[in-house]
């Protein structure tokens, strides 16, 4: 009886022991799963994407040293790799979703994560980020003797990359994400940084090859004996149309540049949806889009960019001639810029005066993608901001002697800094207004003759026709269609606020083409780089040109959104 007491409690206490393990790594597996802080997810995956980026940007600085440790396959592999990784995600997350959608309720969305046309006008991105693909796997197959093999599988998988992200922008974009989050939330910032690695990748590639053709123009003026570094392969190209592929292609990056700094934006608002709490949204009617009297705002926009286009021709036929044909060309370009943008000044400055008129409620709920739109308005403003008080600062040193466009130059940067400031604070509040209902009435006040004085009546004024005839007449003098006057007022700012944001929207267009296929005035006046030297004007520009292009075409969403909320 004794061992048999003895043996019962050694298995009794292994029992307890066992049982009380197993509730510590229960305990365990939940606090290190179901009440992970959320705040500490966010700042983990942040700090996981922020290093990613931070790792291509260290090799694109060795490999813009264009040294024989670093190459470009080195870069373009590890782009690759990210592509890749991101491409297993998205096809993980679609196929969990579908089979969440199968079983059980459809999934929360954000409706304000996206809309219809942003999707289209990035699928249009897209198509032409495809056709790049193609030019390199073109060139790629010409110069196939002498080339990596990562230079053919880059474009390949760039262009899956692009098909597969296109689908999903379409299809998942406005997901809120309530399981897996902590998983998640790093799949979609890999996405973000794995796209804003692809935009770094081809600033440096389009500014490496625009200060490449700088440096040879001002060879061929004889101003500087510059050494050009050259991209084209070793060998000769296979196939007739290697120099098409290669010309072209460099036509192609700005499409492709704003593509990609837009897919992460969109994917930022996604990551910040993760978890959220949705608010009651509205009924999810769409915006009017009715366009009665529209005429003086696309007449002007369509002038101002008949004239972009024709001052970016004129430019870019003048600038390779004579020292004389470059000044008047470079002055050309400020004097068109001074009006330009005097005009865009003029016109944000009356959209705010509009809404100081018109009291219209302000929206203060949470809105992740308009808080990011907000704040993507400021800070692409910052690279712009910098290159015009460099300039003001170069004009204000220069000696005697200077080129003539100087003061001309000095008003355009001063010119630009206001126009985005006046700008950004329009369209900023037109994003924060309200969007109001068109049937919606405000309250109908009416003109009396007993009180001289303006008194709230149960019935509105448009039921005059009930009265008396006698009454009519008595009251036709002083009581006034109140109902109908503030409709047509309201119309009328309306109509007012319409045509400026359209004005805008083709403005910043405008403002979009010239720095992106080659009008950039900053490289050739020699002003700035007298002031700065060679290296530093050179960063500011790759800085902030990338930057401006940004904020034009971040403008053209937000103003079209607010066209079509106004």
């Amino acid at each position: 009886m004794h061992p048999n007491k003895s043996t019962s409690s050694s298995s009794s206490s292994s029992s307890s022991s066992l049982n009380s393990e197993k509730k510590l790594f229960s305990k365990l597996k939940v606090n290190l799963t179901k009440n992970y802080p959320k705040k500490n997810a966010e700042i983990l995956s942040g700090q996981y994407g922020a290093n990613l980026l931070l790792i291509g940007v260290s090799v694109m600085l060795a490999l813009a040293q264009h040294g024989p440790a670093v190459k470009n396959e080195h870069l373009l592999a590890f782009i690759t790799a990210l592509m890749l990784v991101q491409l297993v995600w998205m096809l993980c997350y679609m196929i969990r979703r579908e089979r969440e959608r199968e079983r059980g309720p459809v999934q929360e969305k954000d409706a304000h994560a996206s809309t219809s046309w942003i999707r289209g006008g990035l699928t249009m991105l897209a198509l032409l980020s495809l056709i790049m693909d193609a030019f390199r796997i073109g060139s790629f197959v010409g110069y196939l003797s002498c080339v990596s093999a990562v230079i053919g599988v880059y474009p390949i998988v760039h262009a899956l990359h692009t098909i597969s992200q296109v689908h999903f922008l379409w299809f998942h974009i406005k997901d809120v994400i309530k399981k897996y989050e902590t998983f998640e939330r790093f799949g979609v910032i890999h996405a973000v940084f794995t796209n804003l690695l692809l935009w770094c990748n081809g600033v440096m590639s389009e500014s490496e090859h625009f200060f490449n053709t700088h440096r040879r123009r001002l060879t061929e003026l004889g101003y500087d004996n510059l050494s050009t570094v050259e991209t084209e392969p070793s060998c000769n190209c296979t196939i007739s149309v290697c120099s098409m592929f290669s010309t072209s292609l460099y036509y192609l990056y700005p499409f492709n540049i704003e593509y990609h700094i837009f897919v992460s934006a969109m994917l930022l608002v996604m990551w910040k949806n993760i978890g959220r709490p949705l608010e009651l949204q509205g009924s999810g009617e769409r915006p009017s889009s009715r366009s009665a009297g529209l005429m003086l705002g696309p007449m002007l926009g369509l002038l101002a960019l008949a004239s972009s286009v024709t001052v970016l021709v004129v430019y870019l036929i003048h600038i390779e001639k004579s020292q004389q044909t470059r000044e008047a060309a470079i002055s050309m370009f400020y004097l068109y810029g001074v009006v330009m943008l005097s005009c865009m000044c003029v016109a944000s400055g009356a959209g705010l005066l509009v809404y100081r008129l018109e009291a219209w409620p302000m929206d203060t709920g949470s809105n992740p993608s308009r808080a990011l739109d907000s704040e993507l308005l400021l800070g692409s403003s910052l690279g712009s901001w910098l290159m015009s008080w460099c300039s003001v600062v170069a004009v204000l040193a220069v000696g005697p002697g200077s080129p003539s466009f100087r003061w001309t130059c000095l008003v355009y940067s001063l010119l630009l800094v206001l126009e985005k400031c006046v700008q950004n604070l329009f369209i900023v509040e037109s994003l924060y207004r309200r969007p109001r209902d068109p049937d919606e009435e405000p309250e109908i006040f009416c003109i009396t003759p007993a009180l001289d004085s303006i008194v709230n009546h149960d019935k509105p004024c448009s039921s005059l026709e009930e009265e008396t005839p006698e009454n009519s007449r008595k009251n036709s003098d002083i009581t006034l269609p109140v109902r109908n006057q503030l409709s047509v007022t309201h119309g009328r700012k309306r109509q007012i606020l319409k045509n400026i944001t359209i004005f805008l929207f083709m403005c910043n267009i405008s403002l979009w083409i010239l720095p992106a296929f080659g009008c950039r005035p900053q490289y050739d006046s020699g002003l700035e780089q007298d002031t700065f030297g060679h290296s530093a004007w050179t960063t500011v520009l790759n800085l902030a040109i990338p930057m401006n292009l940004f904020y034009r075409t971040h403008s053209v969403a937000s103003l079209f959104q607010v066209f079509r909320k106004v």
